[in-house]
C-alpha cells in the first residue's frame, strides 16, 4: 500500500460527510487524506465552508471524482486510500457497491450505518473475502452503535467477575438554559429507518446463514422488562424496547468474543426513555403511523415525501441547526448483572444466584453527527495505526469485535465520551 492516501472520505459533501472533514482536521493530523463524491465543485463548496468554520486552510486536500453508480470510478476512488470512510446512505442503496470495490482493491472501510439488514450481509457476502484480503470492514461506527458496544466492553472491564446480562438505557437532553427548536434527525438518517423497517422481516433469512449454530444457553436468561416501565436509575423516566440497531451490533461483537476468545457472551437489551408519558404517547402514536405507512409502498412514499408532518417537524432535509447539535447531550445508562466469581471455562454454568450488580454511563455532547463523525473518524486511525491488535488479519466485524484490544475507548474518553462507574454492588 505504499504510495497510497491513509484516508478518503466518501460522501464528503453530505450533511455527515462535512462533519467527518471537520473531525479529520484534528484526528487525523499526520495523516494523508482526501475528500471524494460525485460532484466536484459541492465538494470544493464543502471545503470552504468548513475551513471558514474551522479557521483551516483546506486547499491542499486532494478531491476524487467517484460516483456510487459507477463501478469503475468507485475502484479508482479505493484503490487510492488504505481505508474508506464512507457517508454516503441510505448504506441498503449505497453501502455495498463501496464494500465490494473496497474488497477487490484491498482497501478497508468504515461507515456509520445503523441498518442491521445492511451490516449482517456484508459480513455474510464479503468477511471471507476481507480475511484473505487483510482487511477490515467496520460498519456502526457512530451513535449506532459505538456507546452501546464500546459501552459493554468498558462495563466488562470495570466488571471483573462474570457478566451475565447488561440493559441500556438511553436519555436525550439539552445544555442547561437552552431551549431547542426545529428538526433533530437528518433525511438521511430518516430515510435509512424508513426502509429498515419495511424490509425488517428480512433479517431472520440473512441470520439463519451467516449464523448457522446457535449459541449455547446461558442463565439465567435476560427477559424483557415488557413495552413500557419506569426506570429508578434514570430519574423513573419513561421507557420502551430502543428499535435500533444496538442489540444487534453487540450480539455480533458478543458472538466473536465468544468463538474466538472463549468469552462467555453477555446477553443485552436496549431500552430509549421518555421525560414524560405524553412524550412517550405521541412517540408511541408516530411510531404505530409510521409502522403501519413503511409495510407498503404507496405508505413509505407518504412518509419520504412528507417527513416533517409524520414526525412533527422532527426531520428535515437540512437536518438540525449546528446549535441544536452543539447542544445536544446523550447518556446511556448501563446496569450489568453478573457475579463476582469467575468462571474457569466460557460455557460453564452458576448454580448461585447472581451476587453482582454494576451501573455505568456514557454521556457524548453532539452525539448525532459531532460525535458520531469523531468516532467514525477514529475507527479509521485505528485500522492505521492498531492492527497488529486487531482480529484475525481482516474481516467483517461489529466496533467491539473490531476494536476490543486497541486503544479505541481510550481514544474515545479523550474525544468528548465520558464513561463513567456510577455504582458498585455487591453480596454474599
Amino acid at each position: 500500500m505504499a504510495g497510497r492516501l491513509d484516508v478518503v472520505i466518501f460522501g464528503a459533501s453530505g450533511y455527515t460527510g462535512k462533519y467527518a472533514i471537520i473531525s479529520s482536521i484534528n484526528l487525523l493530523k499526520g495523516f494523508k487524506w482526501a475528500v471524494a463524491g460525485r460532484n466536484k465543485e459541492k465538494l470544493q463548496a464543502t471545503l470552504k465552508e468548513v475551513e471558514a468554520k474551522t479557521n483551516q486552510d483546506l486547499s491542499k486536500i486532494p478531491i476524487i471524482i467517484a460516483d456510487v453508480n459507477d463501478e469503475k470510478s468507485l475502484k479508482e476512488m479505493t484503490v487510492q486510500a488504505k481505508v474508506v470512510v464512507n457517508c454516503c446512505g441510505p448504506y441498503r442503496f449505497f453501502g455495498e457497491q463501496v464494500v465490494k470495490a473496497c474488497v477487490e482493491t484491498s482497501t478497508s472501510h468504515v461507515d456509520v450505518s445503523g441498518e442491521p439488514q445492511y451490516m449482517e450481509t456484508m459480513q455474510l457476502k464479503y468477511n471471507d473475502a476481507a480475511r484473505e484480503k487483510g482487511i477490515y470492514i467496520v460498519s456502526a461506527c457512530g451513535f449506532d452503535s459505538i456507546p452501546a458496544d464500546m459501552g459493554i466492553v468498558y462495563l466488562q472491564d470495570k466488571f471483573k467477575g462474570t457478566l451475565n446480562s447488561v440493559e441500556t438505557f438511553i436519555t436525550w437532553g439539552y445544555t442547561d438554559g437552552y431551549k431547542p427548536s426545529g428538526a433533530s434527525i437528518h433525511y438521511g438518517t430518516y430515510e435509512s429507518a424508513v426502509y429498515g423497517f419495511a424490509h425488517a422481516n428480512e433479517l431472520g433469512g440473512i441470520r439463519r446463514q451467516l449464523f448457522k449454530e446457535k449459541l449455547p444457553r446461558f442463565k439465567p436468561t435476560l427477559k424483557s422488562r415488557g413495552f413500557a416501565h419506569k426506570q429508578p436509575i434514570i430519574g423513573n423516566k419513561w421507557c420502551i424496547p430502543f428499535m435500533g440497531s444496538d442489540r444487534s451490533v453487540v450480539s455480533r461483537s458478543q458472538r466473536y468474543f465468544f468463538e474466538e476468545e472463549k468469552n462467555r457472551p453477555v446477553q443485552m437489551h436496549a431500552y430509549i426513555s421518555f421525560g414524560s408519558f405524553f412524550a412517550l404517547s405521541t412517540t408511541l402514536l408516530l411510531g404505530f403511523v409510521f409502522g403501519v405507512l413503511a409495510r407498503s409502498e404507496f405508505g413509505r412514499k407518504l412518509l419520504l415525501n412528507y417527513p416533517k408532518i409524520f414526525t412533527f417537524g422532527a426531520v428535515s432535509h437540512e437536518g438540525p441547526s449546528e446549535e441544536k447539535n452543539e447542544n445536544s447531550i446523550l447518556t446511556m445508562y448501563f446496569l450489568g448483572l453478573g457475579w463476582k466469581e469467575k468462571l474457569s471455562e466460557s460455557t460453564d454454568q452458576f448454580d448461585i444466584p447472581m451476587n453482582k450488580k454494576i451501573t455505568t454511563k456514557v454521556t457524548i455532547k453532539n452525539p448525532g453527527y459531532g460525535a458520531t463523525c469523531d468516532a467514525l473518524v477514529l475507527c479509521a486511525r485505528n485500522i492505521l495505526k492498531e492492527r497488529n491488535n486487531m482480529p484475525q488479519n481482516g474481516g467483517v466485524y461489529a466496533p467491539a469485535a473490531a476494536f476490543r484490544h486497541t486503544s479505541l475507548l481510550k481514544d474515545l474518553q479523550n474525544n468528548g465520551y465520558a464513561f463513567e462507574v456510577i455504582k458498585t454492588e455487591e453480596r454474599k
